[in-house]
C-alpha cells in the first residue's frame, strides 16, 4: 500500500504536509532544535516581528484558564533589523518552509517589512499579523473590510512572496473581512487569532493580566475557530489555515474536513514541544481511516445535509 500524499498548496505556497507551528509559540525555532525534527513539519512560523523593537506589556503576561491560556505578551521582540541580523541566518537554513510573521504600526510598515523580506533568501511566505489583541491598534487592519483590503493589496503590490492574512474572531462578521483579504490578493487566510478575554483576582479586586485583557487560546476556542473556518470556507475560495485549540490528530482532521487546507499548532507547543511532529506522523493513518490517498481529498468535505 502506497503512502498518502501529504502535500498541500496554499495559493503560491506549497508545503510537504499541512502541519505548521504558530507564531509566538515556537520561539525562533532554534530553541526547539534538540527536540523536534524540522524535516517532519510542513512549516514553521517564528515569533511575530515588528519594525521597531518592543518591550511588550507589563506582567503578568500569561494566565492559565480552565481550558486554555490567556496571554498579553504585547509582541515583545528586538525589531526587524535585529531579526534579519540575528535570527534569519539560522532560520533560512532549516529544512522546512519558514513563514515570517510581521505586525506593523501602519500600512507603510507592513509594506516595507514585506518588501525587504522578499529580498531575503529562502523566505517561504509572509504572514500579516493584523489580529493581535494585545497591542494598541493591533486589530485595526482586521476589523474593517476596506482597511483590510487596502493593506493586503498594498503588500501584494510590493512583495513577490506568498501572503497569509491572519484574522481575528473578535469581529461581527469574519466572512466580510476574509473576503476583503482574499480580494486584496492573500494567498491564504489564517483563522483565527486569539479571542479577547480577561481574568480577575476577586480577593484583590484586580485584573490578573498587566494589560487587563488578553488573548485566549487553547481548547476553549476550538469551537469558535471551527465555526469561523466553516463560515469562511463556505463563502471564499482562498485556502484557509485553521488555528485554535489544535492538539490531537482528531483536532487536525476536524479542521481539514471543515475546510482548512492546513493548520497551525499553538498553545499545545507549550506543554508538548514535539506535538506538531507527532501530528504529522499520525496524519497518514487518519487519512487511511477515511480511505483517502491525499490530504487534498478530504479538505472541505464536511457533510451538512
Amino acid at each position: 500500500m502506497s503512502l498518502p500524499d501529504l502535500t498541500v498548496s496554499l495559493g503560491r505556497l506549497s508545503l510537504r504536509n499541512p502541519i505548521l507551528t504558530a507564531s509566538g509559540t515556537f520561539g525562533y525555532a532554534r530553541e526547539m532544535a534538540s527536540l523536534v525534527d524540522f524535516n517532519q513539519l510542513g512549516g514553521i512560523l517564528p515569533k511575530t516581528i515588528t519594525m521597531a523593537a518592543r518591550e511588550g506589556n507589563k506582567p503578568w503576561r500569561t494566565v492559565e484558564t480552565a481550558a486554555g491560556l490567556l496571554n498579553s505578551i504585547g509582541l515583545d521582540n528586538d525589531g526587524f533589523d535585529a531579526f534579519l541580523a540575528n535570527h534569519w541566518p539560522y532560520l533560512q537554513t532549516l529544512p522546512t518552509a519558514v513563514v515570517v510573521s510581521i505586525a506593523g504600526a501602519s500600512q507603510d510598515e507592513f509594506v516595507e517589512m514585506a518588501e525587504r523580506l522578499a529580498q531575503q533568501p529562502n523566505v517561504a511566505a509572509v504572514e500579516l499579523n493584523i489580529s493581535c489583541p494585545n497591542v494598541a491598534h493591533g486589530t485595526d487592519f482586521a476589523a474593517n473590510g476596506e482597511t483590510c483590503y487596502k493593506l493586503v493589496s498594498a503588500v501584494r503590490e510590493r512583495c513577490s512572496l506568498p501572503i497569509l492574512a491572519k484574522l481575528t474572531p473578535n469581529v461581527t462578521r469574519i466572512v466580510d473581512i476574509a473576503k476583503a483579504a482574499s480580494d486584496g490578493g492573500a494567498d491564504a487566510l489564517c483563522l483565527v487569532n486569539t479571542v479577547l478575554g480577561m481574568a480577575v483576582n476577586w480577593k484583590k479586586r484586580r485584573p490578573m493580566l498587566g494589560n487587563i485583557v488578553g488573548g485566549l487560546s487553547g481548547p476553549a476556542i476550538k469551537p469558535i475557530a471551527l465555526r469561523c473556518v466553516y463560515q469562511v470556507a463556505s463563502a471564499v475560495k482562498t485556502p484557509i489555515i485553521g488555528i485554535g485549540g489544535i492538539a490531537t490528530i482528531d483536532d487536525v482532521m476536524e479542521f481539514l474536513v471543515t475546510g482548512a487546507t492546513a493548520v497551525q499548532i499553538g498553545t499545545a507547543n507549550y506543554y508538548d514541544p514535539t506535538v506538531s511532529q507527532k501530528l504529522a506522523a499520525a496524519l497518514p493513518a487518519a487519512l487511511a481511516e477515511l480511505g483517502a490517498s491525499s490530504v487534498r481529498e478530504i479538505v472541505g468535505t464536511l457533510q451538512t445535509k
